[in-house]
């Protein structure tokens, strides 16, 4: 029996697609978002396609919630061989204005709630020589012209988060390979079909970018790789 996945900041895009392809691949999947109702109803539909399946509703930008978490996936579902990390908040759009609060919440989730996720599941992953799987994005990339759409697109502080959460996946994949624990990170660069930013002109397919991590996990070399 394979080790559960716990799914992060579950939606309807990229992160169900990675539930459905490792729950396909025979892992107990726990997904995880703040919406009890909307993860209820997905939790449903993972179990009606025939898959091991259980919500839980949790703050991701609450470092001492994922720990509790943790444990109660492990209860529940079992030992953990995966988590995959797709959890990210906006926020502090215009650093012109934005408090030091609004950019602190987008670091809770980006990377505080991350490290608390890793460390308690750090037994687990250490016995099963598991996978830690996160979801990069492209504002994370030291480049004017990402840094000028980061402004156009009020979307500052997800840059900052997410070059903050790059550097982190980098340092922990150097890290968690002395305990046999692969890390690695896929790099959406575009808009993914059926998610919030998809306003009919989307061009990938989350199912491809689950089977992109399904292929790291498998592969266990490569630290980041960009999708789109």
């Amino acid at each position: 029996m394979k080790r559960t996945i716990i799914v992060c900041g579950h939606g309807p895009g990229i992160s169900d697609a990675v539930a459905r392809k490792f729950g396909r691949e025979g892992h107990p999947v726990a997904i995880v978002a703040r919406n009890a109702d909307r993860l209820a109803t997905a939790a449903k539909a993972l179990v009606d396609a025939g898959l091991e399946a259980k919500a839980f509703a949790c703050d991701l930008g609450d470092a001492d919630a994922v720990r509790r978490l943790v444990g109660d996936v492990r209860e529940s579902l079992g030992p953990i061989g995966v988590v995959h990390w797709n959890a990210y908040t906006g926020g502090a759009g215009d650093l012109t204005t934005a408090t030091t609060d609004e950019l602190e919440k987008v670091l809770d989730v980006g990377v505080h709630g991350l490290l608390a996720a890793v460390q308690a599941s750090l037994p687990d992953l250490k016995t099963a020589k598991g996978s830690l799987l996160v979801t990069g994005g492209g504002l994370a990339f030291y480049d004017p012209k990402v840094d000028a759409q980061a402004v156009d697109w009020n979307a500052m502080g997800l840059a900052i988060g997410k070059a903050a959460q790059h550097k982190t996946v980098g340092l922990l994949h150097q890290r968690l390979a002395r305990d046999g624990i692969y890390v690695g990170e896929v790099v959406v660069l575009g808009l993914v079909k059926g998610t919030a930013w998809d306003s009919g002109n989307a061009t990938l397919d989350p199912a491809d970018i689950a089977n992109k991590f399904w292929a790291l996990h498998e592969g266990r070399t490569e630290t980041t790789v960009n999708f789109g």
